[in-house]
């Protein structure tokens, strides 16, 4: 069945915490939208704010190749006629071809929100709707509060969706705006209105008892086939229904057509693309497109998923453009090490003895605190390091941090080193701008004659963890550094209850592990790994 999509991110999205679009990044939003194959593109509320209004301005000039850009308001104030209401002329001027109007379906808001009757509350409805119809727009009504307003008024509530209706409405969405109806009741009353009204029913779930997703599937059920919804799940309190999700169910699941099954491939993307926009991480564990979507820990898992991925995963990972990944812990078995030697393509140069003594190394470290399932540059070195065991480019003999402040001027942090290289001592001193800087500053000062390559190696990312809490300031920490030389990145990790030393053996474990692969005169392992690192 062909069930059309409804993207609010633009509108509603925009209303949850820390979410904020500029005008350049909404029209991005709306051009990757529109490649992605999503059918309605709400763009915004152009009477309540200047950049809502900015974008539709500038939104005519975009090039859509599928999507139908949606302007969104309100129905028209009750002192003024629909023909003189400052909000619904603004909707006509942003010159869409689609409207997206709400009014109210709960009894309670007409009386007491909007302080009107219930049937001039009606008749807005209708004025709105047909005022938007006799300009030539499709209209979209959203039915707001319609679960609760059922629930509380059913006949009034079913009397709105008439108004509406009537009025010429294209769409009749019913809106659960609260997210508090459960999935069987939401299912209950969408079966009553598919038997009252003929034409496009739509859902706009939100997902204040996490069950906006389901409650939209459910609908879709009970035959609604307009789906709304943002993507990543953005919107306000709890966010609005998962639109990626819902495509991927209706896709995968169900059999139904949304975007197409070649589109579809292009959903974790465009997820991950709104989301850098918004400045905002997908979260690891979001289905279907999340870091962590497809990946497996457990060795059990890992040796199963070996043999079949089917016995661990719910679809292919490439159908929704994401990837299957394994992960190094504790709980990891040889399927896990298998795995990754593949991955890196040295799975035919460790013999069966080096394997269980490296899953016994990484069991230790992980013991000891190490994090290795984020720190795959560790790992990758432990196993470098397995295969060539005397190869040593450089020996710390010592290093030394000082910081000293006086009055209010800013710190100053120094460090020295000393590393021994090909028999020869090397010492260098240099000034940072903290303790982590110098040291990089003085090893770089160290080591660059010798190994001038190591100059593309740059830090990204810097996080401390602290492991345990029972010895307050004397706990143990966990350092986990990024990195990066321009091709690839990846990360290391220290551990100690010193949160300098952890650095420094998260900085160390970096340079040795570059020049082990510059030193590496197997390309294909250098492919292996950089077509592994995720994101580059």
């Amino acid at each position: 069945m062909r069930i059309w999509t409804f993207d609010t991110t633009l509108r509603d999205g925009t209303q949850g915490e820390a979410v904020s679009f500029s005008v350049e990044d909404k029209l991005l939003i709306t051009q990757k939208l529109d490649e992605l194959g999503i059918d309605y593109i709400e763009g915004g509320w152009p009477m309540s704010n200047p950049k809502d209004k900015e974008f539709f301005l500038k939104a005519r000039g975009l090039k859509l190749k599928h999507a139908k850009l949606t302007a969104f308001g309100a129905t028209r104030f009750a002192r003024n006629p629909v023909e003189k209401d400052s909000n619904v002329l603004a909707l006509l001027e942003a010159e869409t071809p689609v409207i997206s109007i709400f009014g109210k379906t709960w009894d309670i808001h007409a009386t007491r929100v909007l302080g009107i009757s219930l049937e001039e509350n009606l008749t807005l409805i209708a004025d709105t709707v047909r005022f938007l119809k006799d300009h030539g727009r499709e209209v979209v009504y959203d039915a707001e509060h319609f679960f609760d307003g059922y629930q509380a008024n059913p006949d009034y509530a079913l009397s709105t969706l008439e108004a509406a209706k009537e009025a010429g409405a294209d769409v009749l969405c019913l809106c659960d705006t609260n997210g508090g109806t459960l999935t069987h009741r939401l299912a209950e009353i969408v079966t009553i209105v598919r038997e009252r009204f003929d034409g496009v029913l739509g859902i706009h779930c939100h997902n204040d008892c996490d069950l906006a997703v389901g409650n939209t599937m459910a609908a879709v059920e009970q035959g609604v086939t307009h789906v709304q919804g943002c993507m990543n799940g953005y919107g306000e309190r709890c966010g609005n229904a998962n639109l990626a999700s819902v495509i991927a169910n209706l896709e995968a699941k169900l059999g139904h057509s949304t975007i197409g099954p070649e589109k579809l491939t292009s959903l974790t993307s465009v997820a991950h693309y709104i989301a850098e926009l918004a400045n905002l991480p997908v979260p690891a564990g979001q289905p279907f497109v999340g870091r962590s979507a497809f990946a497996h820990k457990g060795g059990v898992h890992v040796s199963a998923v070996l043999k079949d991925s089917i016995t661990y995963e719910h679809i292919r990972p490439s159908v929704v453009g994401n990837r299957q990944r394994v992960l190094l812990s504790d709980l990891s078995g040889r399927g896990n090490i298998l795995y990754k030697l593949q991955q890196y393509g040295l799975g035919d140069r460790l013999k069966d003895d080096a394997k269980r003594e490296l899953l016994d190394r990484m069991k230790t470290m992980e013991y000891l605190g190490y994090e290795l399932e984020a720190a795959e540059g560790t790992f990758e070195l432990l196993v470098r390091e397995a295969l060539q065991p005397g190869l040593h480019f450089f020996e710390v003999v010592s290093f030394e941090v000082g910081t000293r402040m006086i009055g209010s001027r800013p710190s100053e942090t120094t460090a020295t080193i000393i590393l021994r290289i090909n028999e020869a001592i090397h010492s260098a001193t240099a000034s940072g701008e903290g303790p982590m800087n110098a040291l990089d500053l003085c090893l770089r000062q160290c080591i660059s004659a010798t190994y001038p390559a190591i100059a593309s190696v740059r830090l990204t990312d810097y996080k401390v963890r602290v492991i345990s809490t029972e010895k307050g300031t004397a706990s143990k920490v966990r350092v986990l550094v990024e990195w990066s030389d321009h091709r690839r990145s990846w990360a290391t990790v220290g551990v100690s209850d010193n949160v300098l030393e952890a650095s420094w053996n998260a900085l160390v474990d970096a340079i040795r592990l570059e020049l082990m692969r510059l030193a590496d005169k197997d390309e294909s392992i250098e492919k292996a790994v950089e077509d592994y690192c995720w994101g580059v």
